[in-house]
């Protein structure tokens, strides 16, 4: 196991204030899975079964351990009220929190009092908590919402541990993502108005090359696509949405 440590605050912030605000306000809601954030919970166990299978692969776990995370440390960033840290802490992870709005941070360690869990959450840019080590670093639906993607990317490289596995995942920049998740479900409610901003979005392509300039080598991606039968799924359709690996180049 890698161990994760804190140094002293240093770098330059990707916090968009703004962003942080409009999350920040849903803090009470986040964990109501008919709130505001209902789509989050109907994401995250997708997200999670991908999470599970690069555990699996990355580290040869037997994919029927419960938990194959034990020993092994975990830092989650923009992780709101935690949705995704607490499974990754009864897979076995010594959990890190982090996000920019303090409402999160609260509610997030509320509940995780309240599950009985021992998560530990910071407020603030991951870039300047000085934060190393993690075996696993994720962040999901994050980067579209930072002001300066090739930085953010390399405070979660400066986060992660030699032999570590990252994994992110954002939207796609395409049109069926800005029909289906800007003027129809914000529209209609589904998602908080406001949350999404089509022209950061960024592709697979464009992130690929940011991580591999980063110095990491990259996974094949996989989509998250939606359909009024299956609901929200993996595919290989990378239209809407979409996940992927990567770790530090030997």
């Amino acid at each position: 196991m890698s161990n994760a440590t804190t140094n002293s605050d240093s770098g330059t912030t990707t916090i968009r204030p703004e962003e942080a605000a409009h999350f920040g306000k849903l803090a009470a809601e986040w964990w109501d899975p008919k709130g505001s954030s209902a789509m989050l919970h109907r994401l995250n166990p997708v997200r999670l079964g991908f999470i599970r299978d690069a555990i699996d692969a990355h580290w040869g776990s037997d994919p029927r351990a419960i938990r194959p995370l034990a020993g092994k440390s975990a830092l989650d960033v923009g992780c709101g009220a935690g949705l995704l840290c607490e499974p990754l802490a009864r897979l076995g992870a010594s959990v890190t929190g982090v996000d920019a709005a303090e409402e999160n941070i609260a509610a997030a360690s509320a509940h995780a009092a309240g599950s009985g869990l021992a998560i530990t959450y910071r407020c603030g840019d991951v870039g300047s908590l000085g934060l190393s080590g993690f075996d696993l670093v994720s962040s999901m639906e994050v980067i579209e919402h930072v002001a300066d993607k090739a930085g953010f990317i390399a405070a979660l490289v400066a986060a992660l541990a030699p032999d570590g596995l990252m994994v992110l995942s954002t939207p796609n920049r395409t049109p069926q993502s800005k029909w289906l998740m800007i003027e129809a479900a914000e529209r209609l409610g589904m998602v908080p108005r406001g949350t999404h901003h089509w022209d950061d979005f960024i592709t697979p392509a464009e992130l690929a090359i940011l991580l591999e300039d980063a110095g990491l080598q990259v996974g094949q991606p996989m989509g998250i696509a939606w359909n009024p039968m299956k609901g929200l799924h993996l595919s290989d359709d990378l239209a809407l949405n979409y996940i992927l690996m990567a770790k530090l180049k030997r």
